[in-house]
């Protein structure tokens, strides 16, 4: 099949529905992190006085024995870390044509964004 067949109508499509899970995870994601902000801004708006301890009671809030407050800051996180990751992904491969800087630059930021998840998980869950 020649290349000017596959173009317009008669184009070749490779995959159903390629790239409506991360269109999903998209808009999931950045709900959970509107929400978390939300429930960031009233817990704020709620507290008498901001210094540390008033923080530390936000991320160590618990609720029937659940640390509620340590739970919803990693989910926050978790969010913001693969929101990130499909949109830079999406940069490197719309803008970088070398298939190998493509693959380094994707490998660095994945590092980067699993170094700064554990890095926030030893932060909040050392409180």
């Amino acid at each position: 099949m020649a290349t000017q067949e596959r173009l317009g109508t008669k184009r070749l499509v490779v995959g159903a529905h390629y790239g409506t899970m991360d269109f999903i995870v998209q808009r999931v994601t950045a709900v959970i992190m509107a929400v978390y902000t939300l429930v960031l801004f009233f817990g704020i708006i709620f507290t008498s006085e901001l210094n540390f301890e008033s923080w530390r009671r936000l991320f160590t809030f618990t609720c029937l024995g659940l640390p509620v407050g340590s739970l919803l800051a990693t989910l926050a996180f978790l969010s913001l870390a693969w929101h990130a990751w499909i949109g830079v992904r999406d940069i490197w491969m719309d803008y970088v044509r070398s298939a190998g800087l493509r693959l380094f630059l994707q490998a660095l930021t994945v590092l980067w964004l699993v170094g700064a998840v554990v890095f926030f998980a030893k932060i909040l869950w050392s409180l």
